[in-house]
């Protein structure tokens, strides 16, 4: 069992930690800062180096293991797994790229990889899990909040790569073998589970906004300092204060707890008084008319005392049948979602949107070196900017429209992914000076993918079992990073390198290819994906309209009687 913390201090100090976590667990996204010392080090091929990326994907997103104990184990103990796997992963590559240890085979580089970035998927299932159930009417704002920090992570390790660690590869990985699990060991107390709040009220909305608008001055503040450093020859003191105030903005969402710890004494709008201290929950009843108590207990494993109470009274009055199956909007069970069409077509229309974006990720360092730009460090920023933006806005604004105008989420992966039919049109057609800004949006467009699949999964097949869902549908990624970029992207380009170097096949070297065709094909193919994917999501939001009208029918989120589980 699962020890909840009572009190309306603690979530807000797990969410102020979890964004330190969420940072940390964008490890990942690194993969284009030392790509290159991979190639040129070690001496891979683009096909070679597309299929590390493709296990690059596949340890961030295949976090099925943890999705499922997320409801067994505490979140300390799945952040030290995290820890350990990151240390380890990401050790045996810096033994290979520091030349510490010579001629380590390909396979296991390959699963190094893997091991490495799956530390993501085990700290983005604890603090996701564990603060989407901590803050349960405020699921898209929570979602676009931690997932905005994810996306931002990219500059974050773009902006210690280029000023601490002087663009060196090896002190890179070092840096992430070591860093990383420090900040996890040290994080790990503060993120629990918490009493859920039962409704929304006006100080809960201006502490989100406060979070929202300090992660856009982290955003801007990164993008425009990494932007400085590399245009500019600057001197150590003013690079080293660079790092000090990002720390200390990234420090800004622990001001909330902060605030209630000096002024415990604030009326709520519903009248009541908070007093900061772990008792508060006295005076803020968690039972209210406008939520069950069968929803409330459905968001920890093993409390099914309150469900079956709800049960039995519901069969009493004759309301429902004790065996009936789970409607969209209740909790659902994994064997009981997977045979619902609305659950495949939010897979396929996610995967379609961050397998394509995911491609130009892993490749962009050669896309921009294709097209001429050698110093790729700028991309990596504007693709992390941009998916910050997306994963921030996406949630904000699906969080408003919802409950406006009962639009349902996946509206906005409809109308991102017909923008990345152009984007992808726009790369192919490499026109002089557009690669920036193709890049940027993108970056965007990817963003709202994450942002929209977590709350909507949440809000039609329940929390219960949130972890596994989440994890089910992450698989999205690796998925299509292994067909569009490991086997496509990676197969085109070292063909066009071979034309261009009069070789019959590439196999082996690390010979690069230059030139708008190296990458057009790929572009054209990912264009015309997009359009399936919007079809289809336009089909799933169509399907999915009369849950979100029963959900937010009164302009808020409201938690459906569930009696099916």
């Amino acid at each position: 069992m699962v020890t909840v913390k009572e009190g309306t201090r603690p979530p807000w100090v797990g969410l102020g930690a979890a964004v330190w976590v969420q940072i940390a667990a964008g490890n990942a996204y690194n993969f284009p800062l030392y790509s290159h010392s991979l190639k040129s080090v070690l001496g891979f091929s683009q096909r070679q180096l597309t299929m590390l990326g493709v296990a690059n994907d596949i340890g961030e997103n295949v976090g099925l293991v943890p999705g499922i104990i997320s409801n067994k184990l505490p979140p300390w103990l799945i952040l030290s797994i995290g820890a350990f796997a990151c240390f380890f992963g990401y050790g045996v590559l810096w033994l290979a790229v520091s030349r510490t240890v010579l001629s380590l085979p390909y396979w296991l580089l390959w699963i190094a990889l893997c091991v490495a970035t799956n530390s993501s998927a085990w700290l983005t299932t604890a603090v996701l899990v564990t603060n989407m159930r901590n803050f349960p009417v405020s699921r898209g704002t929570v979602a676009g909040i931690l997932k905005g920090y994810g996306g931002l992570s990219a500059a974050v390790f773009t902006e210690i790569y280029s000023v601490l660690l002087r663009n060196s590869s090896s002190r890179l990985l070092l840096f992430l073998t070591l860093g990383v699990p420090a900040l996890c060991f040290v994080m790990m107390y503060f993120v629990r589970p918490c009493t859920p709040a039962s409704c929304e009220d006006s100080a809960e909305r201006s502490h989100f906004l406060f979070i929202q608008a300090a992660s856009v001055m982290v955003g801007l503040y990164v993008l425009t300092t990494t932007i400085l450093d590399d245009s500019f020859s600057l001197s150590a003191p003013i690079t080293y204060s660079f790092i000090t105030i990002m720390v200390v903005l990234l420090m800004a969402p622990l001001a909330i707890p902060l605030k209630m710890t000096l002024y415990p004494k604030r009326v709520s709008s519903s009248g009541n008084l908070d007093n900061g201290d772990n008792n508060a929950d006295e005076s803020e009843p968690l039972l209210k008319p406008s939520i069950s108590t069968a929803s409330l207990g459905s968001f920890r494993e093993g409390n099914d005392s309150s469900t079956d109470i709800a049960m039995l009274l519901a069969v009493g009055e004759g309301a429902v049948k004790r065996k009936r199956r789970p409607k969209r909007g209740e909790d659902f069970k994994f064997t009981e979602a997977v045979i619902k069409a609305d659950f495949w077509l939010l897979f396929l229309v996610y995967f379609v949107g961050v397998g394509t974006g995911v491609t130009v990720l892993n490749n962009l360092a050669q896309i921009g070196i294709a097209q001429g730009t050698h110093d790729t460090t700028i991309l990596l920023s504007l693709f992390s900017f941009g998916n910050f933006v997306g994963r921030l806005g996406g949630g904000v604004v699906s969080e408003h429209f919802v409950k406006t105008k009962t639009i349902p989420r996946t509206f906005w992966m409809t109308c991102t992914q017909i923008l990345m039919i152009f984007i992808y049109l726009l790369f192919a057609s490499a026109i002089s000076g557009t690669l920036y800004a193709a890049t940027a949006l993108l970056g965007i467009c990817y963003g709202v993918q994450f942002s929209i699949m977590i709350p909507t999964v949440s809000e039609l097949f329940g929390l219960r079992h949130f972890g596994l869902f989440y994890n089910f549908m992450s698989l999205g990624n690796p998925l299509g990073a292994f067909l569009f970029s490991g086997l496509l992207a990676g197969y085109i380009y070292d063909n066009e390198a071979a034309k261009q170097h009069g070789l019959n096949y590439l196999h082996g070297t690390n010979v690069s290819c230059s030139g708008p065709d190296c990458f057009r094909l790929t572009f054209l193919v990912l264009a015309g994906v997009c359009g399936v994917g919007t079809i289809l999501s336009v089909v799933l939001s169509a399907r999915i309209k009369p849950v979100y009208e029963m959900l937010y029918a009164g302009g808020s989120f409201r938690l459906p009687q569930n009696t099916s589980n």
